[in-house]
């Protein structure tokens, strides 16, 4: 099976310079590396082609389009997203092909679940894990039918089965792909599953994700989805 590693960059230059070492190591498991950068101003783009590493410029548009850039580009049979930012284990990533070898068509890597760590544990107020977990049981709720539930909705390192994934239900100008992945595979009713992985604090620079104002479009959305007649 053929899985290609696609990196989803804006101004990462030190997330970058922390992880593309620790990807080199694992780059023959998989069939390309390559990335997406939304418009890099800080030589993200600079340093990823230094490193051999092909990236596909597009300033300017959507966090779901450049998913749906990705997912046109390769002619792997799946894709693994993974953020750049220094907080996610690559390794995690050599993981996912005995889950799609499985059947499932969807895998999502969680900081919610046993065996998971969140960069809120420990502290007393955790706005985005409670966030995140409220959307996974009302998604589940109002959609699932069957298989697994996924909790961790809003986590951009996760893999798809091209095969099983229809981009025309992906609003093109949004930016809440993680959670629209999310409700198609329940509408769809693909093969699901989540495993849990370790987030550490950001390297450096701060998320693009602001809790408050993402979590209102999130919400949007997601009563937007809610409300429509099937």
């Amino acid at each position: 099976m053929k899985i290609s590693l696609c990196l989803l960059t804006l101004n990462e230059i030190n997330g970058c310079k922390h992880d593309i070492p620790l990807i080199k190591k694992v780059k023959k498991h998989f069939y390309e590396v390559f990335a997406v950068d939304n418009g890099s101003t800080d030589g993200t783009i600079e340093y990823l082609r230094k490193q051999g590493i092909t990236v596909i410029y597009k300033p300017g548009i959507s966090y779901n389009k450049m998913h749906i850039v990705a997912i046109k580009k390769t002619k792997a049979d799946a894709i693994i997203f993974f953020p750049p930012k220094g907080t996610n284990s690559i390794t995690d990533s050599l993981k996912f092909k005995r889950y799609f070898d499985k059947g499932y068509d969807l895998i999502v890597t969680s900081r919610v679940i046993k065996g998971s760590k969140n960069e809120e544990d420990g502290q007393s107020f955790k706005p985005r894990k409670w966030l995140t977990m409220i959307l996974g049981l009302v998604s589940a709720i109002r959609w699932r039918r069957e298989g697994n539930i996924i909790w961790d909705v809003l986590h951009v390192f996760r893999g798809i089965r091209i095969s099983k994934f229809n981009t025309s239900m992906i609003d093109i100008k949004g930016k809440t792909y993680d959670l629209e992945d999310i409700i198609q595979s329940y509408k769809q009713k693909t093969k699901r599953i989540e495993i849990p992985t370790w987030e550490k604090p950001r390297t450096s620079g701060e998320s693009h994700f602001k809790t408050i104002p993402f979590g209102i479009k999130i919400f949007k959305y997601f009563f937007h989805e809610a409300i429509k007649f099937n």
